[in-house]
């Protein structure tokens, strides 16, 4: 068992991952607008708080997370584990007075930026190289502290005055690593490995102490990164038919994991505190990290480019990681920007060859392949409604049900449209595709195939048809 440094092969391997482990570290970080006076910035720390023993009794938040999943080490495997988490790291703000000495502040204001007081997160791992065969029966047990610190930095004018300063305090947080195996009965050689990351921190919440208090002393962010140099994991989202029931019995509490990496490979493993898919992946348009928790990057930069001067200020002077999203922001080439309207990665012919991952295509037959099925055609089907055939090309009134419909139909209820199609399910229901007469973005509508669809009881045909 050792705590140096992995391998150039594992440490290739969890580079490769810490894409995504990034991106779990950092997500809701900061928030849009992103300034610390932000109402939604105010209650920081979402995902992955682990908590200090008292404060978890106290406030029934997390003080662990339990990791359980499968894997079918070679013999003599090893297998690396690496546990990321951010520090709450308290930042206040002290003006310079005329006697010389400094004074707390609520913010100083400079001509690039405004300071004022914030928590930063500082990233800490806590690394583990240890045999798989050492792990079977009570496994082994990986204690780690993190001392207090105190720094100071100096803030000056452009002239190199001094006008205040950052005081910047960590607290003592502690923490034990508890990895375990246990080889389970059945026709393949399979292994429960159990990983369980604690926050142990003495720090003992008063009765009327809030959560403020308690995140310097926490995990927070907190996920891990598992590899093994021989052999492979199980996938916990889509298991092999013989492996669900072994699957089903794992207990994973506050966490989740996840095959991580590259498609194909099954050496890797991410348990993370928010729900991620097998071999996760960042998207190749992002343009960079924004931070804000279900971050929609087009729309982002979009509002935070049209921030006024004051506001980018406020972010500036927030947090370094916020500055960064307003630089971006700021100079982000057009061509970027066009490229976050969004992209197709899963499309497939169901008529044509198969096609490389990615590839957007444009058929030259319809999805609903008329040569497999001639009695299918939604341009020329009808549906008769009122003694009367409703077609594409029909106009009729719009009268949604209560019984199945939401409260944006009901705005349309007595409006026209225009019938686009007749669609038949495979369960034998009828669906009329329509456009609303005199919505300015039919036309977009109609060339993208996203049309409004109702019941034939929830139109009327127009008399004049």
């Amino acid at each position: 068992m050792t705590t140096v440094a992995f391998t150039p092969g594992t440490e290739a391997r969890f580079a490769l991952a810490r894409h995504v482990a990034d991106a779990v570290l950092f997500e809701g970080y900061v928030l849009y607008p992103y300034r610390a006076s932000a109402a939604k910035n105010r209650l920081r720390w979402q995902f992955g708080v682990l908590v200090p023993p008292s404060w978890s009794a106290a406030a029934e938040e997390h003080d662990f997370q339990l990791t359980e999943c499968l894997m079918e080490p070679r013999t003599g495997a090893q297998l690396a584990v690496e546990v990321r988490f951010l520090r709450a790291q308290r930042r206040t703000v002290e003006e310079l007075r005329e006697d010389g000495t400094f004074a707390p502040t609520g913010e100083l204001r400079l001509a690039d930026r405004v300071l004022v007081p914030w928590d930063e997160g500082v990233e800490e791992r806590v690394t583990l190289t240890v045999p798989v065969a050492d792990l079977r029966g009570d496994g082994t047990a990986l204690p780690f502290t993190r001392p207090a610190a105190e720094e100071a930095e100096e803030v000056t004018d452009p002239d190199g005055r001094v006008l205040g300063r950052l005081v910047r305090r960590r607290e003592e947080i502690s923490g034990t690593l508890r990895i375990s195996a246990a080889e389970l009965d059945g026709p393949y050689r399979v292994e429960r490995l159990t990983v369980t990351v604690e926050n142990t921190s003495a720090w003992t919440a008063e009765p009327d102490t809030d959560r403020h208090a308690a995140l310097p002393y926490s995990l927070v962010a907190t996920h891990t990164l598992l590899r093994l140099d021989g052999g492979s994991f199980l996938s916990m989202t889509d298991p092999p038919e013989w492996a669900k029931g072994a699957v089903a019995a794992c207990r994973n509490l506050h966490t989740w994991p996840v095959l991580a990496g590259e498609p194909g490979r099954d050496d890797l493993m991410l348990s993370s505190p928010i729900i991620l898919e097998d071999h996760p992946a960042i998207a190749p348009e992002s343009p960079g990290a924004l931070y804000d928790a279900t971050e929609i990057d087009e729309i982002l930069a979009l509002r935070t480019a049209a921030l006024t001067d004051e506001e980018k200020r406020e972010a500036r002077g927030t947090d370094a990681r916020a500055a960064a999203v307003i630089e971006l922001a700021d100079t982000m080439p057009p061509e970027v920007l066009e490229r976050l309207h969004g992209a197709v990665r899963s499309l497939q012919s169901v008529t044509g060859p198969p096609t490389q991952a990615g590839d957007i295509l444009e058929p030259e037959t319809p999805w609903w392949d008329p040569g497999g099925d001639t009695g299918v055609d939604p341009g020329s089907d009808h549906v008769l409604v009122d003694g009367r055939e409703v077609r594409a090309g029909s106009r009729v009134v719009l009268r949604p049900r209560l019984r199945r419909t939401d409260a944006q139909d009901l705005f349309l209820d007595g409006r026209t449209a225009l019938v686009e199609a007749v669609l038949h399910d495979v369960d034998g229901g009828v669906h009329v595709a329509v456009t609303v007469e005199d919505d300015p973005g039919a036309d977009i509508r109609r060339e993208q195939g996203r049309f409004l669809y109702f019941q034939p009881d929830e139109v009327e045909p127009l008399e004049d048809e």
